[in-house]
């Protein structure tokens, strides 16, 4: 009969087993598939290559904010010099009626007597009296605008000092917010190294069929530059079409805007670029611009948009196809859009 300790042992040993099994039967991330037929490593190399390019996607939008950020940030600094230097107008205009205002209260706090019956009492003659009291009369009405005008000016430093308060209070938050963007830029820029590299091992790992079988052909079956370009229309989009034709061909690098590697939205924003056209540099920002596009009415140069979070994207050739740069080991080409998912099409 087996003990109850011994029981519980066994047990222990078992449940260690199992959870040393499971370890050993998923794979880390990144890791290369453990089927190494030449399908799976194409999907391991695709999963992985997906994955850069939301990140690529990610960084470009996020250097995006970064910028529109900065240009906050020295505007509102450029706000807060603006009220720091009204600020010391609005103190030395203060400065200007004070000495005024302070003798004023000093003759006051001694008895001092500044009207026509003290003028009467010290007069010697009537000339005298006359005299003083005309001296008096100028005397008042300048002190009094005085005063009138120290009371303003102090009324208005307050404000500007308030003012002055408050923008250097949003340039300093402005400040905080840009270096939280730079701090969240180095991150994913460090995610997309670890990414890239991966990719590249993956890719390295393929054999010379399976990376031909990757590349694919720069065409559909039965098209090719000639007939799309019979069908372009006068425009922005027919021109940046043209332009991202000549590309075909032309290597993906993450980051590159051309003129001879791309990555996706590097590839639309330098055929736009060749019409004239500046486009935002990131696919979720161009999905945000131009004119929406229904699917039914896309034309020629529209830039369609892929994924729900809008992270690949391409320009529209005509018949269903896109010419765009689809990842690593794939150059420029022309391909049926119904291979992504589609998301939305914008007209610039």
């Amino acid at each position: 009969m087996v003990s109850g300790r011994t029981k519980q042992a066994i047990r222990a040993f078992l449940a260690v087993a199992v959870l040393m099994a499971l370890a050993i039967s998923i794979p880390p991330a990144g890791a290369h598939p453990t089927d190494d037929s030449p399908t799976a490593k194409l999907e391991h190399l695709a999963d992985l290559s997906r994955r850069s390019e939301q990140t690529t996607e990610a960084l470009h939008n996020a250097g995006l904010d970064l910028e529109a950020k900065i240009a906050d940030q020295h505007a509102t600094e450029t706000v807060a010099a603006e009220d720091r230097t009204a600020l010391d107008l609005a103190r030395a205009e203060v400065a200007r009626f004070k000495p005024t205002v302070d003798k004023l209260a000093q003759a006051n706090y001694r008895g001092a007597r500044t009207n026509r019956l003290f003028a009467l009492m010290v007069s010697d003659s009537p000339q005298q009296m006359l005299d003083q009291m005309v001296l008096l009369d100028v005397l008042g009405a300048q002190t009094a605008r005085d005063v009138e005008g120290f009371k303003v000016a102090t009324a208005a430093a307050a404000e500007v000092a308030a003012a002055s308060q408050r923008s250097a209070e949003v340039a300093a938050r402005a400040a905080e917010e840009a270096q939280v963007l730079r701090d969240d830029l180095e991150r994913r820029k460090s995610e997309l190294e670890s990414e890239i590299a991966g990719v590249l091992d993956a890719f390295d790992a393929l054999s010379d069929e399976e990376k031909a079988v990757l590349a694919g052909t720069p065409f559909p079956p039965g098209l090719d530059a000639d007939k799309i370009l019979q069908h372009l229309v006068p425009g922005n989009g027919g021109g940046a079409l043209r332009a991202a034709l000549t590309r075909i061909g032309d290597p993906y690098v993450w980051g590159a805007t051309g003129p001879n590697q791309f990555d996706c939205s590097g590839l639309v924003v330098w055929a736009y670029k060749q019409v004239g056209k500046t486009l935002p540099r990131s696919s979720q920002a161009q999905a945000q611009g131009g004119v929406p596009v229904s699917r039914d009415n896309l034309q020629p140069g529209d830039v369609v948009i892929f994924y729900d979070d809008a992270s690949h994207v391409g320009l529209y050739a005509g018949d269903g196809n896109i010419v765009h740069a689809s990842t690593f080991g794939v150059p420029v080409k022309v391909q049926s859009m119904a291979s992504f998912p589609f998301h939305s099409a914008r007209r610039y």
